[in-house]
């Protein structure tokens, strides 16, 4: 991304990643509650445990907002509810996804922003969300019958 990209731009996109955390925190406290079966106690400590890195994240996207001026949004993207376990992981594969597509693209607004430390910090936590995805694929890949 060769062209500059403004404080406003980057204000926009980290609100929106922002929603998107708060989205996974809701989505996987709530998948920990309703999941159901013989997995529950394997998958509710699996969902419990992204919790914490996805608060991690909400924390600084929320700091970084107001350090550059803005004001954080307050509501959450929407959340997917099912009690099926597997549809659970596949809504997990699928919001992992393309949070990884979103920071990228905003490693590289921030970068065309002059704001290196930000493109750092997003940077790990694409590295981190791609973890969530990769375990949420390897527990798919598994035997779901009941």
């Amino acid at each position: 991304m060769s062209e500059t990209v403004d404080k406003a731009t980057i204000l926009e996109g980290l609100n929106e990643d922002l929603a998107h955390e708060y989205q996974a925190i809701i989505m996987y406290n709530t998948y920990a509650a309703a999941v159901s079966g013989i997995h529950r106690k394997e998958l509710q400590a699996f969902f419990l445990e992204e919790v914490a890195d996805e608060f991690e994240h909400a924390k600084f996207l929320a700091d970084k907002i107001t350090a550059l001026g803005g004001t954080p949004v307050t509501r959450a993207a929407e959340v997917t509810y099912t009690t099926d376990p597997r549809e659970m992981l596949e809504n997990v594969v699928k919001a992992e996804t393309e949070t990884v597509k979103r920071y990228v693209k905003r490693m590289k607004q921030a970068e065309a922003y002059g704001d290196y430390g930000l493109a750092s910090t997003l940077d790990d936590m694409v590295a981190d969300e791609t973890r969530h995805k990769e375990e949420s694929e390897k527990i798919l890949r598994g035997q779901w019958g009941e």
